[in-house]
């Protein structure tokens, strides 16, 4: 439901190029805009001359999915959504040995390393936290700051995210085509608000420090409601909720990583229960350093001095590892997993040549000329001795 646009439309057309018609069965949530996009997709198909009843989409709540995982009809499952339904999801699919791709959460980590210099760091944080208002599977839940970098980012930070402009897109464009002032939007749903504050309350009682915001709004009046604040929490600790629980949220959570040691950000990074994507930023000269360091880390993407570029490229192959979940969408990889891949074997000059079985070996097998014949086989196959190989071949012609 955060992107209930792409999210819907990425699957469909993958599956439709790999051959294949697509239902899909959408958030409760997003079911008005579902049906708006099908008829976009359905007349696409329709233009291009093909059977628009290639793309359908179901709409309903849990039993919904579940008839569709339950379904004969249907040959797999591809699941965006948090790791509990996942695993129901998967949970149904056994039953009838039917394959999935799971997309789940995430608790991505973005490592800022002490050879950063933090004017360019702060526009790659600010993104990957507060985009789309925090609601990305692939957002910077988690900032890792090397300890002698923290107190100089983190004021760095404060006012940018102060000066956040919070609202209603559309009402600011109006309609006009002119540019937003409009930075972020508010929360898709209510009770996602709770849960947020519950993992900022939680860590404020054990010792985080909130910078700015971290108070949920009243809901009451206009521009009130849904509208979470953009906010700094730090001093977060592995502890604390926040730091292993996804908050799909406005919510930039520091970690200091002490001695600014590759180690320990290494075992902080690594002690999440998800594994989507991560990031690690360094100075110009030290690539390798951040590199050796990121191929450690348990993660289904990485990108060095980069952010969210896995989920753009789509000639990229997506997906997590551990409870974010496992196979790939998008790239060759995410096309080949919607096909039925097969060995297929035939004669390439049938006129000329007919694959047959040799004599010797052909039922009943006589003892002395098959086995001296399978044997030559062997020999000439695998033993890596020229000899032996010339041995083969002269017991091939004599047994053959």
């Amino acid at each position: 439901w955060n992107y209930p646009f792409h999210n819907f439309f990425n699957h469909i057309i993958s599956g439709i190029m790999a051959g294949n018609a697509v239902v899909g069965k959408v958030s409760e949530h997003t079911c008005w805009s579902s049906q708006y996009y099908t008829r976009i997709i359905q007349q696409a198909l329709i233009v291009n001359g093909h059977n628009p009843d290639l793309c359908q989409t179901v709409t309903g709540f849990g039993e919904a999915g579940a008839a569709m995982v339950s379904e004969p009809l249907v040959d797999k499952i591809i699941f965006t959504g948090s790791p509990g339904i996942g695993k129901k999801v998967m949970e149904g699919a056994s039953k009838y040995l039917k394959p999935v791709i799971l997309e789940l959460g995430g608790k991505d980590a973005m490592v800022i390393q002490e050879t950063c210099q933090i004017k360019d760091v702060v526009p790659w944080i600010l993104r990957g936290c507060f985009q789309n208002c925090g609601q990305n599977c692939v957002g910077v839940e988690r900032v890792l700051v090397y300890e002698s970098l923290a107190d100089e980012l983190a004021a760095a930070l404060v006012p940018r995210v102060q000066n956040l402009r919070q609202g209603i897109p559309l009402a600011e464009c109006n309609g006009s085509g002119k540019e937003t002032s409009i930075d972020c939007g508010s929360m898709v749903m209510d009770a996602q608000i709770d849960h947020i504050q519950a993992l900022i309350d939680q860590a404020v009682s054990k010792g985080a420090k909130v910078l700015v915001g971290g108070v949920k709004p009243v809901k009451k009046g206009k521009g009130q409601g849904q509208f979470y604040p953009p906010t700094i929490i730090t001093d977060v600790t592995p502890e604390m909720d926040i730091f292993g629980t996804e908050v799909f949220g406005p919510v930039l959570t520091m970690v200091k990583v002490p001695n600014d040691s590759d180690e320990e950000c290494l075992k902080m990074v690594n002690q999440s229960s998800f594994g989507l994507g991560a990031s690690v930023y360094c100075g110009k000269a030290h690539q390798a350093r951040a590199l050796k360091l990121g191929r450690q880390i348990r993660s289904g993407m990485l990108c060095i001095n980069d952010f969210g570029s896995n989920y753009l490229v789509q000639a990229l192959p997506f997906g997590g590892v551990k409870e974010s979940g496992f196979g790939r969408f998008a790239g060759p990889e995410g096309l080949r997993a919607l096909c039925l891949e097969r060995s297929i074997l035939i004669d390439t000059f049938p006129a000329l040549v007919q694959t047959t079985i040799p004599k010797p070996l052909d039922y009943p097998i006589d003892p002395v000329r098959g086995m001296g014949f399978a044997q030559g086989i062997i020999q000439l196959m695998y033993n890596d001795e020229i000899g032996s190989k010339i041995k083969a071949i002269v017991d091939l012609i004599r047994y053959g």
